[in-house]
């Protein structure tokens, strides 16, 4: 059940790294591990195209106005991913994200920043994804799209709330939440 539940995990964080890519995010890193854990996805953004600005970000050294003061400047969100099965009693993992892991998280965060400081004077943010999944059903007519095959359903056909069928899974990204927590005096 364990090697289960960690393969229906990698599915998920992958499927949010795809639905992020498609946003014009870049994956700088996943599964970035520390002393304090595991960050799942640590992700950058520039201006967004046509000149807009991504939603107004936090910043990681501790300033916690809200507000980027330079719109155009590349962010970082350090980002969260929770796999639930439907149905789950932990409103589809956001309850499992307690103080104390937002701790963890902020500590993985700054050791992350340390070890590349030419990203630490960004604007960063804390996102949380939570993605729900199921057996993917068994038609007899057609085939299930696979996220990824070009034929069926190309890349980038992630959208929030639409479920992605892979490995025998059918996975939705369910919510996601930009600056889920900020940080925390620790």
């Amino acid at each position: 059940m364990a090697k289960q539940t960690a393969i229906v995990g990698q599915l998920g964080e992958a499927i949010v790294a795809q639905w992020l890519q498609a946003q014009g995010w870049e994956v700088l890193a996943h599964r970035w591990h520390c002393r304090w854990g595991e960050i799942d996805l640590i992700v950058r953004s520039g201006a967004l195209p046509g000149g807009g600005s991504p939603i107004s970000q936090g910043r990681c050294d501790g300033d916690t106005a809200g507000l980027n003061p330079m719109p155009n400047q590349p962010t970082l969100a350090f980002v969260e991913v929770k796999t639930r099965q439907q149905g789950n009693w932990d409103a589809n993992g956001l309850l499992a994200i307690t103080r104390q892991k937002q701790a963890k998280l902020w500590k993985a965060a700054q050791l992350f920043l340390a070890d590349a400081p030419h990203l630490a004077n960004l604007p960063c943010r804390f996102d949380v994804a939570l993605i729900t999944y199921g057996p993917a059903p068994r038609l007899r007519s057609a085939p299930v799209p696979v996220s990824g095959d070009s034929e069926s359903a190309g890349e980038g056909a992630i959208a929030l709330g639409q479920p992605v069928y892979r490995d025998g899974y059918r996975l939705t990204l369910a919510t996601y939440l930009p600056h889920a927590f900020v940080g925390l005096e620790v």
